[in-house]
């Protein structure tokens, strides 16, 4: 294992392609797009129009295929996070052609399948964006929806439930050959969510890794792991998911409501991802790492959670880490890697007209283990009276 901050792939090229301001915005206005938002945090999903702004001469036009739902689309567009600018559009697992591109893109051709994911932008100035984690931006990262966006007039970045979206160059992933790209989706998010802390933390073949929760997160942080070598043990609570668990390629599945079984796993993992959005004691998972062990937290539970013993911690020098997505050379790297490795997200193809009913069934944990918008039923569900333009906050 390597501890320590990691030079991402690429961040050299990114270190002088991202010194160069973005051009003005265009002033004209092009015709609107069919999409699905909130208007409000009661309002549900519904038919919206977004207007696009023309591609500037370092943008790429990419017509959208597929979007995955994340859980944390939910928390938006119910306004759990507080407020939001309204209308709203969700969605930043994009996958989708290429359209249209600026006249000084390079590296992308009309038709090439690409992908965007949670960022579509950061200062491109700091020593994190610098060093190819944009995600840490000292200044804020442009997210893909609900962001304000300097370089292209104060807008509001509106997101992937829609037909197309207009991205800087350099914010786009290449999807790579042979992957199937409806279940590539989720590996913008989810994927790379899990694929950092293993890829940080340096994990080899023949470690120990726990994975915490069996969701959309969990199961792709298990088939990362079995990938890189390591043998995964899955914690859950309900002795159902065993046989999914070991479907995935677990070595080992912990029933947290045994006491037996978690006192048998004292001691025995090298890095824990712990996936879990409900309020849960993670002293439990911190007992099941060995010496120089870190357990990674990935959600955001609402509600208190119980305090971290700091004895676990000094006993064994462990670490209590969070992690956050990644950055762009990161993301292309686990792409890559998934390609190689024949990993996936397990998926369930939706269209338009479901994405309320999906919304509630991941709210009650009923999916496995990904839901994805087929974005070409976006037009046939209509598009709305509502503007979701990227317009000014």
């Amino acid at each position: 294992m390597t501890p320590g901050r990691p030079v991402m792939p690429g961040a050299d090229k990114v270190r002088r392609d991202l010194s160069a301001e973005g051009a003005p915005p265009s002033s004209s206005a092009p015709a609107g797009t069919a999409a699905f938002g909130a208007t409000s945090p009661t309002s549900g999903l519904g038919p919206l129009t977004v207007q696009r702004r023309e591609p500037k001469p370092d943008d790429v036009e990419i017509e959208i295929d597929f979007c995955g739902l994340c859980h944390s689309d939910v928390h938006a567009t119910r306004g759990e996070w507080g407020a939001r600018p309204w209308p709203l559009v969700p969605g930043h697992e994009i996958v989708g052609r290429v359209r249209r591109l600026g006249d000084e893109v390079q590296g992308f051709a009309v038709g090439d399948r690409v992908g965007v994911g949670c960022l579509v932008d950061s200062c491109r100035e700091c020593e994190n964006c610098l060093d190819g984690v944009e995600q840490f931006c000292e200044k804020g990262p442009v997210l893909t929806y609900g962001s304000v966006d300097p370089r292209n007039g104060e807008a509001v970045t509106q997101g992937g439930y829609s037909q197309r979206i207009v991205v800087n160059e350099h914010f786009v992933l290449r999807i790579p050959d042979g992957m199937e790209p409806a279940a590539a989706a989720p590996l913008l998010c989810a994927g790379i969510t899990t694929y950092s802390p293993l890829h940080y933390f340096g994990v080899e073949p023949g470690e120990h890794v726990g994975v915490v929760g069996l969701g959309g997160l969990g199961h792709l942080a298990v088939k990362l792991a079995k990938a890189m070598g390591a043998e995964v043990t899955v914690f859950t609570r309900s002795s159902a998911k065993a046989s999914a668990a070991r479907d995935l390629g677990a070595d080992r599945v912990v029933v947290t409501t045994d006491p037996d079984q978690l006192r048998a796993a004292e001691r025995s993992l090298d890095v824990v991802i712990d996936t879990v959005a409900a309020a849960h004691d993670v002293n439990a998972y911190l007992r099941t790492l060995r010496l120089d062990g870190a357990l990674f937290q990935l959600s955001l539970p609402a509600g208190t959670m119980a305090p971290v013993d700091p004895g676990l911690l000094i006993r064994r020098r462990l670490s209590y880490a969070g992690s956050l997505i990644g950055g762009i050379a990161e993301t292309q790297e686990m792409l890559d890697f998934c390609a190689e490795h024949g990993v996936a997200a397990e998926i369930e193809l939706i269209g338009a007209s479901e994405l309320n009913e999906a919304f509630d069934r991941m709210v009650a944990g009923d999916v496995n283990y990904r839901f994805v918008l087929d974005a070409s039923t976006l037009e046939g569900a209509g598009a709305g009276s509502a503007q979701a333009g990227e317009g000014k906050a």
